[in-house]
């Protein structure tokens, strides 16, 4: 980036443009601050401050020459409240391809009694309802916006959306502003904090009533993703239980119980039902508890009706 000072002011170029202005090229410098235009001796009716970084329209001094402002290709999301001091003569605003983004952002406009021409093309706020129907009521002198000539229709329509008390209201409704930080200002900060005693506890009894190193891997792998092991289970608990058996068979297709498998399984049910978005209440992992011994419990007899079936299966061959 180059800072905009008094010596790239001079040896920028400067013309007679095609309809005979005089014109300062700062075009493409990559300047991100507007200052220092004094220099300038307010010899110029434009100025091209095209394709550079500038963020907010304003630092401009007295320039009662300067008619037409080209700032298209940069980043301006802010207009400056006393343009229109600075800039009394000004009647082309050209701000294509900008970063503005509310309704309210253009009220600052409001005041340039001058101004006849406004491109908007290529930033968000184009796209808010009502948006050309606001710009006509706040700058009512304007008679190009957008390379499009105002019509007398879209005038009457203008002023009779923001008409009397509910026009009033209609405008401040939609007239929102974006929000930056002002020098001085608390910020509001989330304090981040630790785990609790109770999730400390908790963690640790995980990680005592672990069994196997995969186990382990499974905790750790939770608590990395910002979740308490047993704390946090969304709705529909029961509904998933039933896909997670408390057996497992092995190849020869004999059922094994093993109760290091179980706590696998109990941890592969907490990863596969756990949602940081949906944390239920106390009482209702509580009314939870029963259900899942219910259903543990009609698992065991599934798994006995398996065993038995076997046997049957094994005397009758």
């Amino acid at each position: 980036m180059v800072k905009l000072t008094a010596e790239l002011i001079e040896q920028a170029a400067q013309y007679t443009n095609a309809v005979r202005d005089r014109e300062l090229d700062l075009r493409g410098y990559k300047i991100p601050v507007l200052e220092n235009l004094g220099a300038t001796l307010d010899q110029f009716d434009t100025i091209d401050l095209s394709d550079n970084e500038i963020r907010k329209l304003d630092g401009f001094p007295l320039l009662k020459r300067l008619k037409t402002l080209l700032m298209n290709n940069n980043r301006i999301c802010r207009i400056g409240e006393t343009l229109e001091q600075s800039l009394p003569d000004l009647k082309e605003l050209i701000l294509t391809s900008n970063n503005i983004q509310e309704l309210g952002d253009l009220d600052p406009l409001a005041s340039v009694k001058s101004l006849s021409l406004l491109s908007l093309l290529r930033n968000p706020v184009t796209n808010k309802k009502h948006y050309r129907l606001y710009v006509i009521n706040k700058i009512p002198q304007i008679r190009v916006l957008d390379f499009q000539k105002v019509k007398m229709k879209e005038r009457q329509e203008a002023e009779k959306m923001f008409k009397g008390k509910r026009g009033a209201q209609l405008a401040k409704d939609i007239a929102k502003q974006t929000k930056t930080f002002t020098p001085g200002a608390a910020l509001q900060t989330e304090m981040k904090t630790g785990p609790s005693a109770a999730d400390v506890e908790a963690i640790k009894n995980a990680i005592a009533n672990a069994t196997s190193l995969a186990e382990v891997e499974r905790l750790k792998g939770l608590l990395q993703s910002g979740h308490i092991p047993g704390r946090e289970l969304r709705s529909g608990i029961a509904f998933n239980l039933h896909l997670y058996k408390n057996t497992l068979t092995t190849n020869d297709g004999k059922v094994m119980n093993s109760l290091v498998k179980e706590r696998e399984l109990c941890v592969l049910l907490v990863l596969a039902v756990i949602s940081p978005n949906m944390v239920e209440e106390e009482e209702e992992m509580q009314e939870t508890e029963p259900m899942c011994e219910e259903t543990q419990g009609a698992e065991g007899e599934n798994g006995d009706t398996d065993d038995l079936q076997g046997d049957v299966h094994m005397n009758g061959s």
